[in-house]
């Protein structure tokens, strides 16, 4: 027995000399310059060079278009440039190009309607986009989990792919008749969340699943109501084809349902999800924001100080209930509104919270809660047949975050709400002809007018960029778009990316160790 001890101990022994040799070989075969007494230095972030957005249905069947701006100059600053200007230091070249997404599908992305070289320039163009069957279910197949079947004929949507000095800050807005935008376009991804009015609200609830990439990818679909979750009703394995679009009619599988909350995640590759909501087809409606994925903390920004209701929709999606807190974030301090304590909900379920008292408040609504949830808010207004104005737990800023299409002139306003939840902050506004820096104390809300340059045309469309600064707390931002008066759409502000952070990496075998 002492013998087979002492061989292992050898053994092992033999093991350590052989890494130390290899390890000290391959040092000398590759030696690293390190600067006395600090770590080797390696790049912390890289410069984006491609970037995807995808707008579901721009403009719908009163007219379509599209809002795009690179807000990035070459030297890697970000800010829109004077209309008809390039912005200054812009080296690298790139293009913007946006096409067509049809049912179908295909291996390539779809014939260029637009091609865009100029970063820092807001682009405004009408998108002649097709119209599409939307993947209907064939005759004599079965048809998806639920009993559902994908929807008919629907307007197609239209993809921007773009590289090199185009992908950097690139934010894409979709609008509608009469130029409003309706939208933002989002970036592929693996998962998303959206929560709101269930059916008995709303009579046309249409989800689009839009696939940018060029191979097919498949989905799957969750959903929650204020009656627990939809049992053996997962739609799995919803394919969708290579620059392919599908639409999927929810409005029967939900039926009487008075709050809804939807996961949809893929299995294989990646998509761009939207949700919209109606009263009736043949109306606009509202375009869910996307949430936040589901959290113990959470903030939504962008409440109007417009007068109104206002509803809180949260989706929890785990088996644990849920006991959640409010608090409002406002322009004299953060307090907890009325019935924002107290609150239980239950696992696997979505409710809606009525805070009347906040109505009139430019606001950002803080959520904590016992267990991850998701959420939106609902606030007065919208287009005809939207049940509301929406806006979502959301990001705070990294970088800088760009809003493409905002309006001023001929009854249109367009405001910014700045909130900071905990530390104070200092952001630079930059638009055509003008910056200012805003200061924002701690657990408090800003709220900021954003006007065209002067001597503009009326009801001018021009771009924006928010910058916290240094040593700024987290700040979390909404862009309120209203017509005489009336609310018309919130866009959480996201964040709108130069570069991407990299991994550290060291010269170590940590990695490789048990």
């Amino acid at each position: 027995m002492r013998s087979l001890f002492a061989s292992k101990y050898v053994l092992g022994a033999l093991v350590i000399l052989a890494l130390g040799a290899q390890y000290g070989l391959a040092s000398i075969s590759h030696p690293v310059a390190l600067a006395a007494g600090s770590p080797p230095r390696t790049p912390s972030r890289a410069p984006v060079t491609t970037a995807i957005r995808a707008c579901p249905s721009p403009g719908g069947p009163g007219g379509s278009g599209v809002a795009i701006i690179a807000a990035a100059s070459g030297t890697g600053q970000a800010g829109p440039a004077s209309p008809g200007t390039a912005s200054p230091g812009t080296a690298s070249p790139g293009t913007a190009v946006v096409s067509r997404l049809s049912a179908a599908g295909s291996t390539t992305a779809g014939a260029p309607l637009i091609t865009l070289t100029r970063p820092g320039v807001l682009t405004r163009a009408t998108v002649r986009v097709a119209t599409a069957r939307s993947g209907l279910v064939p005759r004599g197949s079965q048809p998806t989990a639920g009993g559902n079947r994908l929807a008919g004929p629907s307007r197609g949507g239209v993809t921007v792919q773009a590289n090199g000095s185009m992908a950097r800050a690139l934010a894409v807005e979709q609008t509608g008749s009469g130029g409003m935008p309706t939208a933002l376009c989002d970036g592929p991804g693996t998962d998303f969340w959206f929560v709101g009015p269930g059916q008995y609200s709303v009579a046309d609830m249409q989800l689009y699943l839009m696939n940018a990439d060029g191979q097919p990818a498949d989905a799957e679909v969750d959903i929650f109501t204020d009656s627990g979750p939809l049992l053996a009703s997962t739609d799995t394995g919803i394919a969708v084809p290579a620059h392919g679009l599908l639409v999927q009619s929810l409005a029967k599988l939900v039926h009487g349902s008075r709050v809804v909350g939807l996961h949809v995640r893929t299995i294989v590759g990646r998509i761009v999800a939207a949700l919209r909501e109606s009263s009736s087809a043949g109306q606009p409606g509202a375009w869910l924001p996307v949430s936040q994925s589901p959290a113990k903390s959470l903030v939504i920004p962008g409440l109007p100080a417009s007068v109104g209701r206002r509803e809180l929709y949260v989706a929890v999606p785990g088996l644990g209930n849920a006991q959640v807190k409010v608090t409002a974030v406002t322009a004299k301090g953060s307090y907890q509104p009325t019935g924002g304590s107290g609150i239980d909900l239950p696992g696997g379920s979505a409710a809606m919270l009525p805070l009347p008292s906040l109505g009139g408040i430019a606001a950002a609504i803080e959520i904590t809660s016992s267990v991850p949830v998701t959420a939106a808010m609902l606030a007065s207004g919208g287009p005809a047949g939207a049940p509301g104005a929406f806006t979502a737990a959301s990001a705070p800023i990294e970088e800088q975050g760009v809003i493409a299409d905002n309006l001023s002139g001929s009854g249109a306003t367009s405001t910014l709400i700045l909130s900071a939840p905990r530390g104070a902050a200092q952001v630079r506004i930059t638009s055509p002809g003008s910056a200012r820096v805003v200061a924002i104390k701690a657990m408090h809300t800003a709220v900021v007018r954003l006007r065209a340059p002067r001597g503009s045309a009326a009801r001018s469309h021009f771009a924006v960029v928010i910058t916290p600064l240094a040593g700024s707390g987290p700040v979390y931002a909404g862009r309120v778009l209203s017509e005489r008066g009336t609310v018309q759409s919130i866009f959480p502000v996201p964040s709108s990316l130069t570069s991407v952070p990299l991994p550290l990496v060291r010269d170590t075998l940590a990695t490789v160790l048990p």
